[in-house]
């Protein structure tokens, strides 16, 4: 009897589930349809055509006709198809009936007209007197652009001696240079795609588990392939994780569930090759220039739940396609009333709360799987990056910061940071004057000039956050950086990850900066462990490691005068080091050092492609000194050998 109550009640259970299932399906498709622009569509459909109705109409407006001329363009295609592949038997009934050629010989005319015109080939040839006049046009759009730049600049007529310079050389020995346009604008890459985020913590979770499952169906399949000598078995057979379908199924689900993982999976791009596979960092790299975008009804209702259900009202105009979009959000275009242009920042529903989860799923995944070396401490770096990644999310830290980050660099009349619209910023929503400029990502081919100023100011700027200001905009992502070639200003955006370092560590690091600047191996060593890089335990080769490590970056400044970004090698010998400090590490670096070293490698990496040469070593120490003035410090202080046992 029991058996039979057990069974009725598992029966019972599964009632109310499926209940419970349909009706969270109902209530979200009257969620979607209520917010979906079909049931406007069919309603406006509805009322035009009771209003033909009462003209004597049909009630069904206009749809016969749209029938006909849909008939009669798909009608031209498929002749044109036909006579283009030589087909001759083009229905003939089917041409009285809906084509709007009527002549069966003007058809035979139009068919040889279109075959002739499909099989010939079109040469233009230029007389030398066509040449000529392209050359002079070109030399005179030359001199305008000259004309143009030195108005603006010095505010001086060009000679026209200058021209005529310019006009006597030869059409091969000119080269083009780019043109900087301020009015360029971030765009999203041709394959951006509307793409619904999954905004509940088990849709997100599922997503994980899908992906999970997935690696090991690829692997397994990977392995059966190479074991039946079937494709491509150039890899080794401990790679059989990295195969091509298992990154692609890596990179199509953070670019799903975006947000933390997403996040995560970019910071973990910028790592070189010698700590993550190279075919992994590959996926991470398509991940990091994902460019999806969630559909329009969740774009409208995570807007009427922070801004009201009137919030369109608040613009005059609103662009619902976005410009650009991350990990946590994406950016629209809009107009205020006003004429104020803005850029406001939408964060993705379910980003908030699936911090921890996301995290979690994802590291688990990549600990099965044995990802990444246990040098790496991955569990620290999910702590840290948690924290940052809460900080990210939340746009009313994100403005504070905005409007800190103003205030200090209000004497620097070099950067520029964008005003805070308070009234349409909320904790998902954060809405900017919108920054005209070119991304610092298309800014490599510029003139040599423009490059060195970028370069210059970008260097400038992270020592004076280390130096002068302990605190630091984290995020080196190169879209975060705009420039303005006719104000000669770099414009900086998105604050979320920005952060203040305590003053105590602050002083440490830059001990170290400076004993990496002077050649100092002794201090760098001693300084490492005070502040916690080394626990003092450590074998001779890994501390050898690390003090190598810290000299090579700290080359830039002990070089005297420019130092060449384009012929560096750091990057090269940083890996050659990196296997022996991930082997013999003991402990994880402190915690600011993540992101500290994060936007470290991002200027670096900066300057390196801009290939530009750079005074580093003077613009280090006048900052240095200044540091040490204000501060009030002694630096003249002995240097003490600890004993490492």
């Amino acid at each position: 009897m029991s058996r039979v109550q057990d069974f009725a009640c598992i029966l019972k259970s599964l009632q109310l589930i499926t209940e419970a299932c349909v009706k969270l399906q109902t209530d979200n498709i009257k969620f979607v349809w209520t917010n979906s622009s079909i049931r406007p569509t069919l309603e406006n459909c509805i009322s035009n055509g009771k209003k033909s109705s009462k003209f004597g109409g049909t009630g069904i407006p206009d749809i016969k006709d749209s029938i006909d001329r849909v008939a009669t363009v798909f009608h031209g295609i498929r002749v044109y198809t036909n006579v283009a592949l030589g087909q001759e038997n083009v229905t003939t009934q089917e041409n009285s009936r809906i084509s709007p050629i009527k002549s069966t010989t003007e058809e035979k005319h139009l068919k040889t007209q279109v075959l002739e015109d499909h099989q010939k080939v079109y040469t233009i040839e230029l007389t030398e007197s066509d040449k000529e006049l392209i050359k002079r046009l070109d030399m005179e759009h030359r001199a305008k652009l000259i004309k143009e730049k030195d108005r603006e600049e010095n505010k001086v007529e060009v000679p026209m001696k200058k021209v005529e310079q310019l006009q006597e050389k030869p059409a091969e020995s000119i080269k083009i240079k780019s043109v900087p346009n301020p009015k360029s604008k971030l765009k999203l890459s041709d394959n951006a795609k509307q793409r619904k985020v999954p905004s509940s913590r088990i849709g997100r979770m599922v997503s994980f588990g899908s992906l999970a499952a997935g690696l090991g169906i690829g692997t397994a399949t990977e392995y059966a392939k190479r074991t039946l000598g079937i494709g491509d078995s150039s890899t080794e057979a401990s790679n059989l994780f990295m195969s091509k379908a298992n990154m692609d199924r890596i990179v199509d689900t953070l670019c799903k569930v975006r947000g933390a993982a997403l996040k995560l999976g970019q910071i973990l791009s910028i790592q070189d090759d010698t700590i993550i596979n190279p075919e992994l960092a590959k996926a991470l790299e398509r991940v990091r220039k994902s460019a999806d975008f969630m559909p329009d009804w969740q774009l409208e209702q995570i807007m009427v739940a922070e801004l009201g259900p009137n919030w369109r009202k608040k613009f005059s105009n609103f662009e619902d396609t976005p410009f650009a979009a991350a990990s946590i959000g994406q950016v629209h275009q809009a107009t205020l009333k006003d004429g104020t242009e803005v850029a406001i920042k939408i964060q993705y529903p379910g980003v908030a709360k699936g911090i921890e989860s996301d995290i979690d799923n994802l590291g688990a995944i990549m600990k099965m799987w044995n990802v990444f070396p246990k040098g790496m401490f991955l569990d620290n770096l999910m702590v840290v990056a948690k924290r940052e990644l809460a900080w990210e999310v939340n746009y009313i830290r994100e403005a504070i910061c905005t409007k800190k980050f103003k205030e200090i660099l209000e004497p620097y009349k070099d950067y520029y940071v964008p005003c805070v619209i308070d009234s349409l910023s909320t904790k998902q929503v954060f809405t900017t004057e919108l920054l005209d400029g070119i991304p610092l990502d298309q800014c490599f081919d510029l003139d040599k000039e423009h490059k060195e100023f970028i370069a210059d100011k970008i260097m400038e700027l992270c020592l004076l956050e280390i130096l002068k200001f302990r605190y630091m905009q984290t995020d080196p992502n190169w879209a975060n950086f705009l420039y303005n070639p006719s104000k000669k200003q770099l414009l900086l955006l998105d604050f979320g990850a920005s952060r203040e370092y305590p003053k105590p560590f602050m002083q440490q690091y830059i001990k170290i900066l400076k004993a990496a600047c002077d050649g100092d191996r002794i201090t760098v060593l001693n300084v490492s462990r005070d502040l916690g890089f080394l626990t003092g335990y450590e074998s001779e080769i890994m501390e050898n490691a690390h003090v190598d490590a810290v000299m090579i970056l700290g080359e830039i400044f002990r070089t005297d005068g420019k130092y060449d970004f384009s012929k560096q090698d750091m990057t090269q010998r940083i890996q050659d080091l990196a296997q022996t400090m991930l082997v013999h590490r003991l402990c994880p670096p402190p915690e600011e050092i993540y992101s500290l070293h994060r936007k470290l490698s991002g200027v670096f990496l900066l300057c390196s492609k801009l290939k530009v040469q750079l005074e580093c070593r003077e613009k280090f120490l006048n900052l240095y000194e200044e540091y040490i003035r204000e501060n009030e410090i002694d630096d003249s202080q002995p240097k003490i050998i600890k004993n490492s046992s």
